[in-house]
C-alpha cells in the first residue's frame, strides 16, 4: 500500500536553491564581465531568486504570525491597546522615517530609549510585555526595510549591467522580454518602489537594526533578534557584494547577536524540542552570516573589531559549532572553509583548529562503524 507523498519542507528547499544559486551566480558573474548577454541572463537569475525567497520568507512569516497570534487570543490582553504601546511604536516608526542627518533624529532616538528603559524599571509584567512584542516588530519592519534597501543598491548595479548591453537585450525573444518585464513588475510589487525607497540609508537601517537588537537582549528575548536575522538569507547574499562601509555595519549585527547566542538553549529544564529549535536557530545564524564575517573586515580605514574581539568571536563561533551534529559541523564548516579560502586578503575568523577536530573526530566515527 503507497503512502502519503513526501514533501520537501520550505527551509529545506530553501537552502537547495539558495546552494544552486550561489555557485551558478558566481559562474555567470566571472563570464558577465566578458559577454554583456550573459550579464542580462544574470539579471532575469538574481529576479527570479529573489522572488523565490520572498515566496518561502512569506510562507514561513505567515505561519509564524498564525502562532502568534494565537498565543495573543489565549492571553487575551494583547498590549498593543495600551497608549504606551502606541506611543513606543509611533517612536520606532518615526526612528526609521527621520533622516540621521536631522537634528530631530536624535531626539526621537533618545525617547524611544527613554521609553523602553522606563518601561523596564517598572518590574512590571505588562510593561516587559509591551517592550518584547513592540520591539519585535519594530526589529522586523526594519529588517525588511535594510533588505529592501539593500537589494535596491544591488539592482542599481545591476542595471548598470542592463545599460551597456540594450542592444543584446534588442535581440532576446519577445518571450525572453516579456518574462523580463513580469519579473520586473513583481519586483515593484514586493516593495521595491521608488516611494518606499526614499530615506532610507542602508547603513543608517543597519544602525537601528542593531540598536534594537540590543534593547531585546536587555529585555530578555534576544532570541526572536536572532531567529529573524539567521532567516534573513537574502540580505546576508546581498551583503556579500555591498560596499565595505556597508558591509562593517551589516556585520556588526551578527557579530553582536552570535555573542547572545551562545547563551540560549543553556536552559537544562527546557525539553528536547526547544533545545533542537534553539540549535537549529544558531545554525541558521551561521549559515546566512557566516560567509559576510570572512569577507567583511576588509576594505575600511579603521579596523572593525580589535584583536580581543575577533578572539573572543573565534571562541564563540568554535563553542556553537562543536555543540551541533557531526553533520550539522560539516555543512557549517564546508561553507566557511569556502569563504575563508576565496578571500586571500582576511585571516578572520581563523577556525582551522575547529576543523581539525571536526576532521578528527570524522575518522574517530568511521573506525567505529
Amino acid at each position: 500500500m503507497e503512502g502519503p507523498p513526501t514533501t520537501i519542507p520550505p527551509l529545506l528547499l530553501r537552502n537547495i536553491i539558495t546552494s544552486i544559486f550561489i555557485y551558478a551566480d558566481k559562474f555567470l558573474l566571472n563570464l558577465g564581465k566578458r559577454y554583456r548577454i550573459l550579464g542580462s541572463l544574470r539579471y532575469i537569475l538574481v529576479s527570479i531568486f529573489f522572488f523565490l525567497l520572498q515566496f518561502f520568507s512569506s510562507h514561513e512569516y505567515s505561519k509564524k504570525k498564525s502562532s502568534t497570534n494565537e498565543k495573543i487570543s489565549v492571553v487575551g490582553n494583547y498590549p498593543g491597546d495600551t497608549g504606551i504601546s502606541r506611543a513606543l511604536t509611533q517612536l520606532l516608526s518615526m526612528m526609521n522615517d527621520v533622516p540621521v542627518s536631522s537634528r530631530k533624529y536624535e531626539i526621537v532616538r533618545t525617547l524611544s530609549e527613554k521609553v523602553v528603559d522606563d518601561n523596564m524599571s517598572e518590574c512590571h509584567a505588562r510593561l516587559e510585555e509591551i517592550n518584547v512584542v513592540v520591539l519585535s516588530a519594530a526589529f522586523s519592519r526594519t529588517l525588511l526595510q535594510l533588505e529592501n534597501r539593500v537589494a535596491v543598491i544591488e539592482d542599481d548595479s545591476v542595471h548598470e549591467i542592463i545599460e551597456g548591453s540594450k542592444g543584446n537585450f534588442n535581440k532576446l525573444s519577445r518571450v525572453t522580454r516579456a518574462v523580463w518585464y513580469c519579473l520586473e513588475a513583481a519586483w515593484s510589487r514586493m516593495g521595491m518602489s521608488e516611494v518606499n525607497r526614499c530615506g532610507k540609508s542602508a547603513e543608517k537601517l543597519a544602525a537601528e537594526v542593531l540598536w534594537l537588537a540590543q534593547k531585546l537582549a536587555q529585555c530578555g528575548n534576544v532570541a526572536e533578534a536572532v531567529e529573524r536575522w539567521g532567516s534573513a538569507s537574502k540580505l546576508a547574499w546581498l551583503a556579500l557584494s555591498a560596499e565595505p562601509r556597508l558591509q562593517c555595519s551589516l556585520v556588526k549585527v551578527p557579530v553582536f547577536l552570535l555573542k547572545q547566542a551562545k547563551e540560549i538553549g543553556n536552559n537544562k529544564d527546557d525539553d528536547e524540542g526547544k533545545k533542537e529549535r534553539q540549535k537549529q536557530m544558531k545554525m541558521k545564524l551561521l549559515m546566512s552570516w557566516l560567509p559576510l564575517l570572512c569577507r567583511a573586515t576588509n576594505g575600511t580605514d579603521t579596523p572593525l573589531l580589535s584583536l580581543s574581539e575577533k578572539a573572543e568571536v573565534e571562541k564563540i563561533l568554535e563553542e556553537i559549532i562543536e555543540a551541533l551534529s557531526n553533520e550539522e559541523q560539516e555543512q557549517i564548516l564546508s561553507i566557511w572553509l569556502h569563504h575563508y579560502i576565496h578571500c586571500p586578503s582576511s585571516d578572520w575568523p581563523n577556525l582551522k583548529d575547529c576543523y581539525s577536530r571536526w576532521c578528527n573526530s570524522s575518522r574517530r566515527l568511521l573506525i567505529l562503524q
